[in-house]
Order: structure tokens, then sequence, then C-alpha cells
């Protein structure tokens, strides 16, 4: 079953678990011991992840290693970019608003 990526990153642990591999690549092991929780749950999420191609495992000796797909974030950027297209444009309205009332009050 392919999952989507925003169900992937909807979860907290799975977030934390981008940003920690994001810097270098780690096993599954090392990922585990900086969450409160069972090496299996870390294991679930990490299927996720993989699933979802946010991730991908790399095989270096007895060792499997973690490491993002950056290629697939831009996917996120991507849809993200259209509300900050709408963002910027209410704070520059917001802006105007405020230099305006600040010239009405002197």
């Amino acid at each position: 079953m392919r999952r989507d990526i925003f169900q992937a990153i909807a979860d907290p642990t799975r977030r934390a678990i981008i940003a920690l591999i994001a810097l270098q690549a780690m096993t599954p092991n090392s990922i585990a011991d900086n969450f409160n929780t069972t090496r299996q749950a870390v294991s679930k999420h990490l299927r996720i992840l993989t699933e979802c191609e946010l991730i991908k495992q790399e095989q270096k000796g007895r060792e499997i290693y973690y490491s993002l797909q950056i290629e697939k974030m831009k996917e996120i950027d991507k849809w993200l970019e259209q509300f900050r297209k709408i963002w910027e444009t209410r704070f520059n309205q917001l802006d105007d608003l405020l230099a305006t009332i600040k010239k009405t009050t002197k």
C-alpha cells in the first residue's frame, strides 16, 4: 500500500525522525535511542516513511542506514508554496493597514 507523504508527516515522531536523519544517515537503533519508545514503534515509523519514499534505506555491511530523500521533501514544499503566497499577501495588506493607521494617529 502506497501512503501519502502528508499522512507520513502528520505524526510528530515521524517529523522528528526526518529531522534527525536530515543531518546524517542513521541506523534504526541509533534513531530509536532518541525516543522514549520501543524499537518496534520506531521501526513502524521508519516503514511508513520508507513507503512514502521520504526516506531510503541502504545496507552497509550488517547495518541498515536510513537517510532522507530530499527530492521528495520538495513535493511538500511545492504544496506549501501556494499558502506561502497567500500569507505573504495578507501580511503585506496588514503592513499597509498598520502604516495607514499610524499616519492617521499622528
